[in-house]
């Protein structure tokens, strides 16, 4: 039994609805191991049940488990809105949260969530970068924006499966974009963050 074998068998199970997702992303989509999955699933859900939040902005739906998941968390009139750039997404995410028994608490939404989130006008307690890594710093100021002091952003991926630390390892946008984004979050005075070393690395960032 490997490490993650043993978390994942000591923590709450999977709802069958999102291990079908998992299942059905991995059969399915080209980069079906994007997708959040069981362990940081559960630690979505329990942060949105310590945050409380009302609303939260999501930027890269993919698959829609981690909205799903974020939504399970959420009080009676909470809203997950969710963006996803890709159209080509639509067709099989969609259904997804449509079908899913928290769909009245999740909008999803095609389009450039850095240009079109700041229109829907709505102050959130919540964020959730999941996006292009390219433009994770832009991402950021996009989001500190539109989140309430006190507000949490969640930046996932920040790690990069170790190539931030992997000096063998080419340094193509994505990686510079990773690298470029923690180096900005540590100097900027306006947050608090920590990054856990979980799956391919989660920085918690709290607006002060």
């Amino acid at each position: 039994m490997t490490i993650d074998e043993y978390i994942e068998s000591h923590i709450d199970a999977e709802p069958d609805y999102l291990y079908q997702l998992w299942r059905a992303t991995n059969i399915h989509m080209l980069h079906g191991r994007m997708a959040s999955g069981h362990l940081q699933g559960r630690l979505l859900k329990m942060l949105v049940q310590m945050i409380r939040p009302k609303n939260i902005l999501e930027v890269g739906t993919f698959s829609g488990y981690s909205a799903l998941c974020m939504a399970e968390g959420l009080e009676e009139g909470g809203m997950v809105y969710t963006f996803e750039i890709n159209d080509e997404q639509e067709d099989f995410t969609r259904p997804w949260i449509e079908n899913s028994p928290v769909a009245d608490k999740i909008r999803f939404i095609i389009g450039n969530a850095i240009t079109e989130a700041p229109q829907l006008g709505i102050t959130f307690d919540m964020a959730f970068i999941d996006g292009d890594k390219r433009t994770y710093k832009e991402t950021y100021e996009m989001a500190l924006a539109v989140v309430r002091k006190g507000g949490f952003i969640i930046a996932d991926n920040t790690l990069w499966d170790g190539h931030v630390v992997d000096q063998r390892y080419d340094r193509d946008p994505q990686t510079q974009g990773i690298e470029t984004f923690n180096d900005y979050i540590l100097k900027d005075p306006r947050v608090e963050q920590v990054i856990l070393p979980l799956r391919d690395g989660l920085s918690l960032i709290r607006k002060v």
